[in-house]
């Protein structure tokens, strides 16, 4: 299925790629305030790939009969079959409260992007390999 937005993003661009995912949160139905969440989540995520990553990146966002979801690359990350993800990835629920931690490869040095994209997403997964990360939040629709 093509997402519904492709778009690549750099600092530069950071300010658009916010806007974009505003009007593909609103067009699916979601209320202001969780549009909101989705922008926050994307942008947090984005500007995790262009400081920690590949200095740029990639994110695609399906409206999905159920949930909105986005997906942010840095670099070449791995394959995206449910198996890879199983493995190299946790996957967290901000609503049924079974919250569980990221991969170790999170820093414990000062920023929070990945922490807050987790806490407003319904769902977030994440894989990384040696050529980059990918990571997918999703947003229940109601």
């Amino acid at each position: 299925m093509a997402p519904e937005l492709d778009q690549e993003f750099d600092p530069g661009t950071l300010h658009a790629l916010r806007a974009k995912v505003l009007v593909q949160a609103c067009r699916a139905g979601l209320s202001e305030s969780r549009a909101a969440d989705v922008v926050l989540a994307v942008h947090e995520l984005a500007a995790n790939a262009i400081r920690h990553g590949a200095g740029a990146g990639r994110l695609r966002v399906w409206n999905l009969v159920r949930e909105l979801c986005c997906q942010v690359d840095d670099g070449d990350p791995p394959g995206s079959d449910d198996r890879a993800w199983n493995s190299a990835g946790s996957v967290t629920s901000a609503t049924d409260g079974h919250r569980q931690t990221l991969a170790s490869t999170m820093s414990s040095t000062p920023g929070h992007g990945l922490w807050l994209a987790r806490q407003v997403a319904d769902r977030m997964s994440m894989a990384s390999g040696p050529g980059g990360t990918r990571v997918r939040v999703a947003f229940n629709l109601s």
